[in-house]
This record gives C-alpha cells, sequence and structure tokens, in this order.
C-alpha cells in the first residue's frame, strides 16, 4: 500500500512538473510575439486602471464643478472636462471598471453556457444536437446589436442587464466552436475506452469532451471581448446600458455628441479609450489563436 502510495504521489509530481514546463513553454513563445505583448500591456493598464483608480484619479468622477465647465486639455485637466465639469481623465479611469465589469459578466456566462451546450450536441447527435443547434442557429440569424437592444428594452436600462442581454446573445458562436471540436474527438480512441471501460456519458462530456474544446473557446473568447467592449458601448450611447451618472464610455461619448465641433475632446476621450482597449484584446486574442489553436500549430 506504501508502495502504491509513493507511486501515485511520484505520478502527480511529474504531471506538474509537465505542467509546469509546457506553461513555461507556452510563456516563452507568447513572450516572442510582439503583438501579442503590446495588448497584453494595454490589458495591463486597463486592469491597473481599475484597480487603482482612487490613487490615479485627480479629481472627483461625480462631483459638478460648472466653473470649469467644457474646459480644454490642461494641466489641472489632463482631458479636459465635460458639460457639467467633471474630470474626463478621471471618469475614464473609473469608466474602465464598468468596461471589466461588462466583459468578466458576459465571458464568465456566455462562454460556459456555448461551451456545455456544443460538447452535449456533438458528443450526443441525433435528436439533442438537432434541437440544440437550431436554437443556436435562431439566435446566430439575427445581428447581436439588434437583438441585445431586443433583450435590454425588455429587461430595462442598466448595467446588469445590458450585460445579460449582451450574454444571450454572445453564447452561440461558442457552442458552435465546441460542437465542430466535440465532433472531431468523440469518437477517438482514448473516449472508445473510456465508453468501454463504464464511463457515463456525462462523465466523458465533462472530463474528456469539454477539456479538448478548451483552447479554442479561450482563443474565440479573447477574440470577443473586442466585440463585447463595442456592444456594451453601443447600448450605453443610446442611453439603455449604464445609467448617469456612472462614468460608462459609451453614455460619455453620448453626451459628448453635441459638443463635437466646439469640444472635440469631450466625445474623442473616451471614444479613444474605446479604440486602444479594443485594440488590445484584438491583438491578445490574435497572439492566444497563433499560440493555442491546434490546426495553426500543426500547419506551423
Amino acid at each position: 500500500m506504501t508502495a502504491i502510495n509513493l507511486t501515485h504521489a511520484e505520478t502527480r509530481r511529474q504531471l506538474r512538473r509537465a505542467r509546469l514546463g509546457e506553461f513555461t513553454k507556452f510563456a516563452r513563445r507568447f513572450a516572442g510575439n510582439p503583438l501579442g505583448m503590446i495588448g497584453l500591456a494595454i490589458l495591463g493598464v486597463l486592469l491597473a486602471s481599475a484597480v487603482f483608480a482612487p490613487l490615479l484619479a485627480t479629481h472627483d468622477p461625480y462631483l459638478p464643478d460648472l466653473v470649469h465647465r467644457l474646459s480644454p486639455p490642461s494641466f489641472e485637466n489632463w482631458l479636459g472636462t465635460d458639460e457639467l465639469g467633471r474630470d474626463i481623465f478621471t471618469r475614464i479611469l473609473y469608466g474602465a471598471r464598468l468596461t471589466l465589469l461588462i466583459v468578466g459578466l458576459v465571458v464568465a456566462t456566455s462562454a460556459p453556457i456555448g461551451l456545455i451546450i456544443g460538447a452535449v450536441a456533438g458528443t450526443s447527435g441525433g435528436w439533442v444536437d438537432a434541437v440544440f443547434m437550431r436554437i443556436t442557429d435562431v439566435f446566430l440569424a439575427v445581428p447581436k446589436l439588434l437583438l441585445a437592444l431586443a433583450f435590454v428594452a425588455a429587461l430595462g436600462p442598466g448595467i446588469v442587464n445590458a450585460a445579460l442581454a449582451i450574454t444571450l446573445t454572445a453564447w452561440p458562436p461558442y457552442a458552435r466552436l465546441a460542437r465542430a471540436e466535440a465532433l472531431i474527438v468523440r469518437d477517438s480512441d482514448y473516449v472508445n475506452a473510456v465508453r468501454l471501460a463504464g464511463g457515463s456519458e456525462f462523465r466523458i462530456v465533462l472530463r474528456h469532451i469539454m477539456p479538448m474544446c478548451l483552447s479554442s473557446v479561450i482563443v474565440r473568447m479573447t477574440l470577443d471581448m473586442a466585440g463585447i467592449i463595442l456592444t456594451a458601448a453601443g447600448l450605453g450611447f443610446i442611453g439603455l446600458g449604464a445609467q448617469p451618472p456612472l462614468p460608462e464610455w459609451g453614455a460619455m461619448i453620448s453626451t459628448g455628441r453635441k459638443f463635437i465641433f466646439d469640444q472635440w475632446w469631450v466625445a474623442t476621450m473616451p471614444g479613444l479609450a474605446i479604440f486602444i482597449v479594443s485594440l488590445g484584446f484584438n491583438l491578445l486574442g490574435d497572439a492566444m489563436r497563433d499560440l493555442l489553436d491546434p490546426h495553426l500549430r500543426r500547419r506551423a
């Protein structure tokens, strides 16, 4: 018994060393991708802005200062002020928190939903696959922003409802992707061996099919984050996302569009923040695809 325990412990140590080696190799390859590093740096700045917003902020993000309303960028207000005299730089910092909150809520819900539906459909086949995929086709047939508008109009404006509405439109691509991966894996030798050993379909899907779909889902997830930000900004722009006085970037652009010709900074600065963050997520997603996509790795 002691010898068996020692063997299991040694096996676990070898697995940990192998995983650490794989992670080190992945990190080294990622560091060799300059565009991916730029995307990672932008994401790091976004995270730091959200976490340390109270320390980095130069003004109160909600306190009006009508004396300095619509002031241009200066040493006192680095990015200028809005129509109520609030510092735009400070509001962009606090808006990073809302952006990360929406992205986190959508990714944490839509990716698992799509992964489960796609893995179950691809593994089961038959009528289960047909029903799940026809439901997926219905959601894919309608443009994302239009469908999100319909859901958030029914649920009511608000940041949580906006995130829920985006989630309801974001899961179908993950389901399609997971189903395609499951169709490839479900008849492989190791899955058939698990079936012959008496493994249930639930265990096969959970322990053997879904992990094989994860790399493709992660790649898709990083590429979708920019689209999530743009959809959330679009909802905020038309007043169905985060409500005033929350410093959501889309809502800031909406209020600043009235001053775009004379006080250009009011709408331009949050728009520039959306552009930079979306670019960062796209660069990061491209790098993750190059490193994690098995088809690209095989081709390389």
